[in-house]
């Protein structure tokens, strides 16, 4: 367990990093989120880091404990939309995340934000003030909540 979360540094990530916070992002939703999904889920999501039409358009932060990439948000910046958000296990509970939504909100001033949380993810959203705006669906295995993130709300 990482004691504290002060030496991790979050910034944007350069294009030769997406490679690496993709990979996080499978290996944190191998751990986390795949025993909440059916079988068709896990590929749809695999799929999808795999996929260039997807990824194309996003921009990702990353949060790095020395050169070690140990947590990622991807945003499409157009819609306002998260579509990646994953901390590495070990990193739990430290701030990480929280620093990576604020760090990110730094550039989208204002913006509402919109994300389709995990079953996992939900109380983490709450926490940072993200709003259900419908019941749970699930659409190619993948199972979300539709959530929005308005400044001031």
């Amino acid at each position: 367990m990482i004691e504290q979360s002060e030496r991790i540094l979050i910034r944007p990530l350069q294009k030769k990093e997406t490679g690496s916070a993709l990979r996080l992002a499978w290996k944190v939703f191998c751990e986390f989120e795949a025993p909440d999904y059916a079988p068709e889920g896990t590929e749809e999501f695999k799929r999808c880091l795999n996929d260039d039409a997807y990824l194309a358009g996003i921009r990702y932060y990353g949060a790095f404990d020395g050169d070690r990439i140990v947590g990622v948000l991807g945003i499409r910046e157009r819609e306002a939309h998260i579509c990646f958000f994953f901390v590495d296990g070990a990193y739990h509970r430290l701030g990480i995340g929280t620093r990576l939504f604020l760090r990110m909100r730094k550039d989208l001033p204002g913006r509402t934000i919109t994300l389709n949380s995990s079953p996992y993810g939900l109380p983490f959203y709450k926490a940072l003030g993200f709003t259900a705006t419908d019941s749970e669906k699930t659409v190619n295995g993948i199972r979300f909540t539709p959530m929005l993130f308005c400044e001031g709300v």
